[in-house]
């Protein structure tokens, strides 16, 4: 990936409160144009990682690169950048209209009509205080803010992580039909794997600070396989088979590979599909074991692509 096709480049980007390394040794490009889903455990890093590349926090070692600058430089790169953190955070006692006033007092390519249309179609009254509005509202006021700044890059932190399941689903759907046709970058983290399915057309995995995979969603799903056969088989593996993890029982192994050709059967093995879901576990716990063992794998397993 070329500097040109990347919104936003870290190099052994890392993060230290006091004696705890918050994020360390990251190396990263995320493509420009897409949605990205950044998937990984709690204290993988990715909430440090998104406010470093909003500008709310400054690294301590490595760079990082968004939309062609230093992150929070001045007005013009800021605007260059939305973000909406976990806590969807709206001020309780001004109404959505003045929410949306603010926002194009703050923001010089703030587009007001974006916002206007979306309040209504959504169905928030602008007099209403967003005090009293509930999760899912506020979620969307936020969403619509970001949305309205006309970013390069919109950052989504977790943002429906305390969302009823239909409430979530709703939030997606939006930002999907939101997004769709205009010339953005989404990054949304999450820890759910089916909100990542639901709307992300691009994975990065990080786990340990560590980019595991960064892969088109369809790339990565066909790139990897379950495979089972006899205990004793792992001899008999076909070429071109990297194991992710391995579990064991009855008598059977079975085995999450990335595989560089398509996987085939053999007499030891059969083959079958792996979902998005499985694959991110796979990569999670083989980091567990190696944490574990007190081996620890080469930044950047995997292409980035």
């Amino acid at each position: 990936m070329t500097a040109a096709t990347a919104v936003l480049r870290a190099q052994g980007l890392g993060k230290k409160y006091r004696q705890r390394w918050a994020l360390s040794d990251c190396t990263l490009d995320v493509p420009a144009g897409r949605v990205v889903g950044l998937v990984g455990p709690n204290g993988a890093g990715k909430s440090t990682l998104l406010n470093l590349a909003s500008g709310m926090l400054a690294p301590t070692t490595g760079t990082i690169e968004v939309c062609g600058g230093r992150p929070a430089t001045g007005p013009a790169q800021l605007a260059k950048v939305g973000y909406v953190s976990q806590d969807t955070p709206t001020y309780a006692a001004l109404t959505v209209a003045d929410h949306l006033t603010l926002g194009a007092r703050l923001n010089p390519r703030w587009d007001a009509s974006l916002a206007r249309d979306r309040i209504r179609r959504i169905g928030l009254d602008p007099s209403q205080r967003a005090g009293q509005l509930s999760g899912g509202q506020r979620a969307q006021l936020a969403l619509t803010l970001g949305l309205a700044k006309r970013p390069e890059l919109l950052v989504l932190d977790e943002p429906v992580a305390a969302l009823d399941p239909l409430a979530r689903r709703e939030f997606l759907d939006d930002l999907t039909d939101a997004i769709s046709g205009q010339k953005m970058t989404v990054l949304l983290s999450s820890h759910l794997i089916s909100d990542v399915e639901r709307v992300c057309d691009h994975v990065i995995v990080l786990v340990d600070s560590r980019v595991q995979v960064s892969f088109a969603a369809a790339e990565l799903i066909a790139g990897h396989h379950r495979l089972t056969g006899p205990d004793g088989a792992s001899a008999d593996l076909p070429a071109g088979h990297q194991v992710i993890s391995t579990s064991r029982a009855h008598g059977r192994t079975t085995l999450v590979v990335r595989a560089d050709a398509p996987a085939t059967g053999s007499a030891s093995w059969t083959v079958e599909p792996v979902s998005l879901e499985d694959i991110v576990l796979a990569y999670i716990g083989r980091q567990t074991a190696d944490r574990s063992s007190d081996s620890r794998p080469a930044a950047g397993l995997g292409a980035h692509r």
